[in-house]
C-alpha cells in the first residue's frame, strides 16, 4: 500500500505544481501543498524501508 500512496502523492504534487502556475494569488499555497506531499513521501519511503521493502520501480496499479 505504501508504494501506491507514494505514487499517487507524486502524481498529485505534479498536478499541483502545474495548477499553481495558473492560480495567481494562490500560487504559493498550492506550491506549499505540493511540498507537503513530497515530504509525506519521504516519511512513507522511510517507513517502507523500515518494513523491509524498497519502492518497486515502475509500480502500477
Amino acid at each position: 500500500m505504501l508504494p501506491h500512496w507514494c505514487e499517487h502523492n507524486t502524481e498529485h504534487a505534479a498536478e499541483f505544481r502545474a495548477w499553481a502556475e495558473k492560480a495567481g494569488l494562490a500560487r504559493a499555497e498550492i506550491l506549499e501543498a505540493a511540498e507537503h506531499l513530497e515530504r509525506a513521501n519521504e516519511a512513507l519511503t522511510a517507513a517502507l524501508e523500515k518494513l523491509g521493502g524498497p519502492l518497486p520501480a515502475g509500480h502500477h496499479h
